[in-house]
């Protein structure tokens, strides 16, 4: 293989065991540290491909610490690691490894997890380039066109806007040169809608005269380079940048990725990035930044040239102008909503879609997974082909096989005709997994080759068929959690985490409640020929306070009821599940605080006793709970619920 892999552990028998079997299976040791500065220096001499990094180390430094250069420097890295505390795991796991083995492992275990490392990290470097060079072309096209700069700056806005998110910029506000500009703001309002503020809004919005304002405006040392500031960071600069300190209190922004824009012969321009989140911000974000710089100085170059050649109320801003779209033109037909984590989602599916990278989407039933991934289809350049859904949890055992990859005549008792699988269904398009974590250990392994080699046997047939098909799952487990427990194969979660979304619950974007209501008012109001449609304000509250175990789905199902329902226009009260849910989901209980899968538990546990244990049919707990009885059973067991639990 000759591929060159650092180890960094400080336990010796430990160190010189991996070496052994490394060596044996063709890697190249480039060398044993115990400490960050010794593998520093190795680092520096022979540039590893890979490195095995040991958490607790020699020295104050951690291997977290290393961790952060090496994900700086583009060098793959996986954890070893024994059991560690949940806090030294969170911070180990935002430094985005390619893996984790705890000690102690296995030679099978270390060669599979640099086989995934290896694959995962190809896979990164693929779609960094490719969606960089996309990027790239699209600010050059923008560039060249024939509009005026206030579009041409929002257009580079929303074209980097999934790349480094923000929820406000500001573009040459601080003008660093002595033209006479006075550059924008765009703050974001959903998806793909913003609003143009300029010097006069500014002064509206923040009650400063012009004089006031311009002092706010005069650039500081901070304005001269490309920054992150995060956390304690932003809160230190704003103590000293008065402009970065007035647009956090106005907007209520927490975080700030500085833009400095070179321009040959001029001081330059600045794009300020912020965002609410006060820790979104890294050092990918500065490294695109400053892969971007050429081309933005090639805008600004622009700007000078045409302040000499034009009028200066020709390059004014309207600052009252809204730029929208509607969301169903850009694919994302049924996804309501304008929470952060939700734009953050989108953001992440524009990305994604456009490529052909598996994609992993994460969240509760009902948050809208499936919705996602016909987005991603839709939006994807396999858009005229089909895309096939597969419920796994809705597969009986026995028969996924066949579901999957399809059967020739006579392959079992019952074949009577060849049948072609979904794979096959979803030749040329894509083929979504709902519910992937409730696939069986053994169907895990026949997947992951299939995902490994591209090429599918029909059961009961000789023939080797290629596939080419693009991958979404789906599932409401913690995959992780499923991992450790050995319900879910490590290397298959790592096949399919090469790009994760996750969807946020509803109870985590109740902002959007009152949008979503507005929304089910409309299509089931006109449903039932009830026009116009109205929800009071104390209905709204009562659907606000509820805490949503069942998400926008159940939300959708209360709403389409209380319509048909009502005879009137006007709905006054709705009806909700009588259950202990009126209550917050998270409660303290002797200083313990329950976690969702425990409320999640206990609200299952609830309704089964109402229902007398029976989970389908009239009355049964998957009725009351509005979600179909196989995800019943795939929650139950998840959470370990059994018949005897309930009486």
């Amino acid at each position: 293989m000759g591929i060159k892999i650092l180890i960094v552990e400080d336990e010796f028998i430990v160190a010189n065991d991996l070496s052994m079997i490394l060596e044996k299976a063709g890697y190249l040791v480039c060398g044993i540290a115990s400490s960050v500065e010794e593998a520093r220096v190795i680092i520096a001499k022979h540039t590893p491909q890979l490195v095995l990094l040991d958490i607790h180390l020699e020295g104050k430094l951690t291997g977290i610490d290393l961790a952060k250069e090496l994900l700086e420097r583009n060098i793959a890295f996986v954890y070893l690691s024994a059991n560690s505390n949940q806090k030294i795991l969170e911070q180990a796991k935002s430094t985005q490894p390619y893996g984790f083995l705890v000690k102690p492992f296995r030679e099978k275990d270390v060669l599979v997890s640099l086989e995934i490392a290896q694959y995962l990290h190809h896979q990164n470097i693929s779609l960094k380039r490719d969606t960089e060079l996309a990027l790239q072309s699209v600010i050059t096209d923008i560039i060249s066109q024939e509009i005026n700069w206030q579009d041409k700056f929002l257009k580079i806005s929303k074209t980097i806007q999934p790349h480094i998110p923000f929820d406000f910029v500001a573009i040459g506000m601080k003008n660093l040169d002595s033209i006479p500009y006075d550059g924008v703001c765009f703050l974001r309002l959903s998806f793909n809608e913003y609003q143009a503020i300029g010097t006069q809004e500014l002064m509206t919005m923040t009650g400063l005269q012009s004089s006031d304002l311009t002092k706010y405006q005069v650039p500081a040392s901070e304005d001269t380079r490309s920054a992150i500031y995060n956390l304690a960071d932003f809160e230190e600069v704003c103590k000293i940048n008065p402009s970065k300190k007035l647009v956090a209190k106005t907007f209520g922004m927490s975080s700030n990725l500085v833009m400095f824009i070179p321009i040959e012969g001029r001081a330059g321009f600045t794009l300020s990035f912020y965002s609410r989140k006060n820790d979104v911000y890294n050092n990918r974000h500065l490294t695109l930044v400053n892969r971007l710089q050429k081309q933005m100085s090639l805008t600004f170059d622009g700007i000078v040239k045409d302040v000499k050649r034009a009028p200066r109320e020709n390059l004014q801003v309207n600052p009252n102008k809204m730029y929208a779209a509607n969301v169903k033109q850009n694919g994302f037909v049924g996804i309501i909503g304008k929470s952060h984590l939700l734009l953050t989602a989108l953001d992440h599916l524009s990305i994604v879609a456009p490529l052909e990278t598996s994609v992993l989407i994460l969240g509760e039933s009902g948050t809208g997974k499936e919705r996602f991934a016909k987005s991603i289809h839709e939006l994807s350049p396999r858009s005229k082909k089909p895309i096939v859904v597969v419920n796994c949890a809705a597969l009986p055992t026995h028969l996924i096989e066949s579901e999957l990859f399809g059967h020739e005549k006579g392959a079992f008792t019952g074949a009577i005709e060849r049948r072609i699988g979904k794979f096959e269904q979803a030749s040329g398009g894509t083929i979504f997994l709902d519910e992937m974590g409730e696939l069986p250990l053994e169907s895990q392994a026949k997947l992951l080759r299939v995902l490994q080699e591209r090429e599918i046997e029909r059961l009961g047939g000789r023939e080797t068929i290629k596939i080419d098909v693009r991958i979404i799952a789906a599932t409401n487990c913690n995959l992780e959690k499923e991992v450790a427990a050995g319900r879910f194969r490590l290397d298959l979660y790592y096949r399919l985490n090469v790009f994760p979304i996750i969807l946020p619950p509803l109870r985590d974007r109740k902002g959007d409640i009152p949008i979503l209501v507005a929304h089910f008012l409309e299509k089931y109001g006109a449903m039932v020929g009830k026009a116009e449609v109205k929800l009071s304000d104390q209905a709204l509250k009562e659907l606000e306070d509820y805490a949503w175990p069942g998400n926008v789905r159940e939300l959708e199902h209360i709403m389409e009821r209380n319509i048909l329902l009502s005879r009137e226009n006007n709905i006054d009260r709705v009806i909700l599940p009588n259950t202990p849910t009126d209550r917050p989901l998270v409660q303290q209980e002797d200083g313990h605080v329950k976690s969702i899968d425990e409320n999640e538990r206990d609200y299952i546990l609830t309704v089964l006793k109402k229902s007398g244990g029976r989970i389908s049919g009239p009355g049964g707990a998957a009725e009351l709970l509005d979600v179909p009885a196989t995800t019943l059973n795939s929650k139950m067991k998840r959470l370990g619920i059994v018949r005897k639990h309930v009486g």
